[in-house]
């Protein structure tokens, strides 16, 4: 990678021209057909200064980032019980559009659940009640479903998926409130059984050839939820990281995962990574901080400039957003387009903020935005009518995918900067030379924009509410 921003920094640096050089463009719009759909190949050009009148997206290759590591989804209990009720080609079609490179958008990121969640049509674990020895621990209840669609994944992406795990709750007899659901906390005298019943579980998984790349501590462990939830302060999960979890990843031969902080809002995401990571102790086992984007429950914005601050404060540790879904699922709003551009404003700020990676929530529900054991339906990128048998696109899985088909691991982001606000955009260059730049226009009026690379620029035409991608 070193040598091919080396050589491309070189050849600008001596004034080789990309003049010439081709830019294919892909687009998906608002009222258009156009769905991640080739519409244009340009050619570079010799640049000029742009006049203030002009909007214009500015890419330095000399200024690189952070090292991307994917993009994808969760398959839950939920995804793949209702992919067993699809029939075998649109099981195919639905493996192809998620994890083919060339045919799909190519997913590269996979987040599972230690046993249940909301997302699953019941609340179960792996062990007997009250089994702190965990001599009962098996993973039966996932071979009928997860497991089999999981391994599917992971074949039709022909392997390079980072997959990683993350529990909502413990054991009811080991919280406080004797209950998965409904918040309550980890009692202390069960740390030790609970922090066993990670690796037990990266090593069930990995024994039937699902390798582990990583975990997360808890799922949104400042929320009580209605579903199954547990509560840690940042203190008593740096206590629970360091006494317990770090350790006992050490001590079964799993030092090598990743172990991901927090995974909830930007919100409270500083005082987090101020607590666990300004312990060294705690620090040494976490690779990162995992979020999600709903801190908007309270009425405000998305906090994009919390993480931008935790990538200059804590310059070793990786941003990984670990979920995201589109709330209070609506039939009638299959096709609304600010759903998928909500994914765009957040993928786009998230990466130029300095995040590694990007993870959806439910790759595929319902026709009722389920089955959830506790009513909390939401939307997915693609839904399955399970009456029709039919496979629903929403625009959320093209806008995920004019990121996730073009940037692949081991990109690393480069410098982009744009000179209207209606335009948002950020750019990878791939391991293999290409670059990518994608650019989003927010606005309901069709943009002519310049793209500038060094002394070359291109001009290029973006829909109203369209999103490109630009490959060159």
């Amino acid at each position: 990678m070193f040598m091919i921003l080396h050589a491309f920094a070189q050849q600008n640096q001596n004034g080789i021209s990309k003049t010439g050089d081709k830019i294919t463009v892909y687009t998906t719009a608002e009222n258009t057909e156009l769905r991640l759909t080739e519409t244009d190949e340009l050619e570079f050009t010799e640049a000029k200064q742009p006049l203030e009148n002009e909007i214009s997206v500015f890419v330095d290759v000399n200024k690189t980032y952070q090292t991307f590591i994917g993009i994808g989804g969760a398959i839950t209990d939920a995804s793949a019980e209702v992919f067993a009720k699809l029939s075998k080609s649109k099981q195919q079609e639905l493996l192809k559009a998620y994890y083919d490179k060339s045919t799909g958008i190519g997913y590269s990121l996979l987040r599972t659940t230690i046993h249940s969640s909301d997302f699953s049509s019941e609340s179960y674990t792996y062990v007997k009640e009250g089994d702190l020895s965990l001599k009962t621990f098996n993973i039966n209840h996932d071979r009928q479903y997860r497991i089999p669609l999981i391994k599917q994944a992971l074949k039709t992406a022909g392997g390079g998926v980072c997959i990683y795990v993350s529990p909502w709750s413990p054991p009811a007899f080991m919280k406080s409130n004797g209950n998965m659901l409904k918040g309550g906390t980890l009692l202390p005298e069960y740390y030790q059984s609970w922090a066993n019943y990670y690796s037990k579980f990266i090593k069930a998984y990995e024994k039937e050839g699902i390798p582990i790349w990583g975990l997360t501590i808890q799922n949104e462990p400042m929320a009580i939820q209605r579903w199954e939830s547990c509560v840690y302060t940042a203190e008593s999960e740096r206590d629970f990281l360091k006494n317990f979890l770090g350790p006992t990843m050490e001590k079964e031969g799993l030092a090598d995962k990743k172990i991901i902080v927090w995974d909830h809002n930007r919100d409270l995401i500083g005082h987090r990574s101020n607590v666990i990571f300004s312990d060294p102790e705690a620090s040494k086992y976490a690779w990162g901080i995992g979020f999600h984007w709903y801190e908007n429950w309270s009425g405000g914005n998305q906090m994009f400039e919390n993480i931008r601050n935790i990538y200059e404060s804590y310059p070793s540790k990786k941003l990984l957003f670990t979920e995201g879904c589109i709330e209070k699922f609506d039939a009638q709003k299959y096709q609304f387009w600010p759903n998928g551009e909500r994914y765009g404003i957040s993928m786009i700020n998230d990466f130029n903020n300095g995040t590694v990676g990007w993870t959806d929530w439910n790759i595929l529900l319902d026709q009722n935005g389920g089955p959830n054991h506790v009513g909390n339906f939401c939307f997915a990128p693609v839904h399955a009518d399970i009456n029709s048998g039919e496979l629903i696109y929403t625009p959320s899985y093209y806008y995920i995918g004019h990121f996730s088909k073009f940037i692949r691991p081991e990109a690393r982001r480069v410098g982009t900067a744009v000179s209207r606000s209606v335009l948002l955009s950020t750019s990878f260059i791939n391991s293999d030379g290409k670059i990518v730049t994608v650019v989003m226009n927010q606005s309901g009026k069709e943009i002519t924009y310049n793209l500038f690379v060094a002394s070359e620029k291109t001009v290029v035409v973006i829909p109203a509410h369209g999103i490109q991608t630009l490959v060159y």
